[in-house]
């Protein structure tokens, strides 16, 4: 944990060729960005320009030649960003590569950059969309997803660790499958168990900090009630009880005797990829997933916001935050509570939201505009 704080803000969003914007030039002056416009207008496409600044395919997940107007393959996004260290320009897109391909680039004050990786050192990104509302109910593999993005914005380095455990994975079952050569497979098992040992810790360490963060600020009667984390897997029971060591060995001998087992399911039944991100109303005490949906959406927020804080705590760098929709289903009393604590928190956030109404009460605090028709236009 850092005793520095830097508050981190995005002056000006470049776009040319991306998604609905042919080119875009957008400057913001304040913390709080509202943008407002009926659906499909492009809203989303702004915020999600903004999280390509970290490593993954952003929050919609989406393969990087769809992001291109027109399916043109290229595109571009650039940012200028302003902190205490100074001001620094940011950019990634898509440009041609050899053979007719497209490849991404990444650039940090003009210089090329090998991953989205390096642009930890200057801004951290978090977001919540409408697509994890139905996080506490949906299927494990969506909360995996979740939580390493968790993981992901306190710790750049997980994602070419939770890369190579796929991979890892990967070899095993393709090796499991054409009858698997004893010998090759001890050395697969190696090298699967001490990724599967460093995900797992990592997971392990944000979920604790995260927790206890929550569980900090908690209030039985605040309109975004905390919540309780845990981790669900057998793996995970090895990393909380066992040194890393100790872990992977027993993982190891685990993946032995599960050969036959896995064999015959065609995957490998035991490990990270298995694990689950447990969630409990605090106040309540009850499992997330039996809570009412306003519960819930209201719970997701405050996770989140706990999140940003913890970044906050651990990198020193208070994060972007982009919340889509987010105030869309809020009564007035959560909406004035959730506008309150954003301008707590320090960070810049920006926001989406189809009636501008949303963000009336937010006038002289934040920067407004009006997304329509490929433009953006300020409200005030």
């Amino acid at each position: 944990m850092t005793g520095r704080l830097d508050a981190i803000r995005i002056t000006r969003l470049t776009l040319q060729d991306f998604r609905s914007y042919p080119a875009l030039d957008l400057a913001a002056t304040r913390r709080l960005v509202a943008l407002a416009g009926e659906n499909g207008a492009g809203k989303t496409n702004l915020i999600e320009a903004l999280s390509l600044f970290t490593p993954g395919r952003g929050l919609r997940r989406a393969d990087l030649p769809e992001l291109a107007r027109d399916g043109g393959g290229r595109f571009a996004v650039s940012a200028a960003i302003e902190g205490p260290a100074g001001e620094h320009r940011v950019g990634v897109g898509l440009e041609p590569g050899d053979g007719g391909r497209f490849v991404r680039v990444c650039r940090i004050d003009g210089a090329g950059v090998g991953s989205p990786g390096a642009f930890a050192e200057h801004l951290r990104v978090v977001w919540l969309t409408p697509d994890l509302d139905g996080l506490f109910r949906g299927p494990a593999g969506d909360r995996r997803r979740f939580l390493d993005r968790l993981v992901l914005a306190v710790d750049p380095r997980h994602a070419a660790r939770a890369a190579a455990l796929d991979r890892a994975l990967r070899s095993r079952n393709r090796l499991l499958e054409e009858g698997g050569n004893p010998a090759w497979l001890d050395a697969v098992e190696r090298e699967l168990a001490e990724l599967a040992v460093a995900v797992a810790s990592a997971r392990q360490e944000t979920v604790e900090r995260l927790d206890s963060e929550s569980v900090a600020r908690r209030d039985e009667m605040a309109p975004f009630p905390f919540a309780r984390l845990g981790l669900q897997g057998e793996i995970d029971g090895l990393v909380a009880t066992l040194p890393a060591l100790d872990a992977e060995d027993r993982y190891r001998a685990m993946l032995r005797e599960s050969r036959a087992r896995d064999a015959a399911a065609g995957r490998t039944l035991v490990g990270p990829q298995a694990s689950d991100l447990a969630v409990r109303h605090g106040p309540k005490d009850q499992p997330a997933a039996i809570s009412s949906t306003g519960e819930q959406k209201a719970l997701l927020i405050g996770l989140v916001l706990s999140h940003a804080r913890l970044v906050a705590q651990m990198s020193g760098l208070a994060p972007i935050v982009l919340l889509d929709e987010v105030a869309a289903h809020l009564d007035p009393r959560r909406r004035a509570a959730l506008y309150g604590a954003l301008d707590a928190l320090g960070s810049q956030v920006w926001m989406t939201g189809a009636d501008p109404d949303l963000f009336a009460e937010l006038a002289g605090r934040a920067d407004r505009f009006l997304v329509a028709g490929g433009r953006v236009e300020p409200v005030d």
